[in-house]
């Protein structure tokens, strides 16, 4: 790999930023794609399923055989609310390759005992979330409850670039929610970036249930086409 590419490919994955090396098998001549310019480059339908699915490969293009090397930042997911469906959620994610981190200022909630092995901040979210440095490679969640916590957390995910944001509550929880963020001056377009009922649709009860219904709306907001309805 020429050094100049090497050094771009290190900038981008300092800065978890997605960018792919395609290699003309043939030729072995090598180039560097940047996330940011798959849509206008001429393979980008199919570097765009391989960014999407973190995978890299063997292709065959109208120009040639070419290997794919994906180079993808791990996922992360940011949760609000040290509660129990985070407790169900947080080792979940984790099994699914999530660096996972709880964010709670309630500190009898927010402790290394309920959440071992995971980065629990008790702190509020105008606090811990800015540090994070949140970005397209993570998913938020919103599951305390509780407007003083959720509304400010949720306006700063809705700022940044994250692939998903969920929130818990009911259709009437969540229709109130939406007119305070929009007394906020938060656009319509970034409100409906919400997922709320929180997860899929699977009927979910338990803590567990729900969590399992949060990490299979994660899960197919970031591996399927966007548009596609899981």
């Amino acid at each position: 790999m020429k050094l100049s590419i090497l050094s771009a490919l290190n900038s981008e994955r300092a800065a978890r930023r997605a960018a792919i090396v395609v290699t003309d098998v043939t030729s072995g001549t090598q180039r560097l794609v940047k996330g940011a310019e798959v849509a206008s480059d001429p393979l980008e339908d199919l570097l765009e399923k391989h960014l999407r699915m973190g995978k890299s490969g063997m292709a065959e293009t109208p120009q040639g055989r070419v290997f794919l090397t994906v180079h993808v930042p791990p996922p992360r997911l940011v949760v609000t609310g040290a509660v129990h469906i985070s407790q169900a959620l947080a080792p979940m994610a984790k099994l699914a390759g999530y660096d996972v981190t709880i964010v709670d200022p309630r500190t009898a909630f927010a402790s290394s005992e309920r959440f071992p092995d995971v980065k629990v901040i008790a702190a509020g979210p105008d606090a811990a979330l800015p540090p994070l440095a949140i970005d397209h490679y993570t998913a938020f969640v919103a599951l305390t409850h509780d407007p003083k916590i959720d509304d400010p957390a949720l306006t700063h995910a809705l700022a940044r670039d994250c692939f998903y944001i969920g929130a818990l509550g009911s259709k009437k929880t969540h229709a109130r929610r939406i007119e305070r963020l929009k007394a906020q001056g938060i656009a319509d377009e970034k409100l409906a970036r919400i997922h709320s009922p929180i997860g899929l649709a699977i009927g979910a009860v338990s803590p567990a249930e729900i969590a399992v219904a949060i990490i299979g709306e994660i899960t197919a907001r970031l591996r399927l086409p966007a548009g596609t309805a899981p």
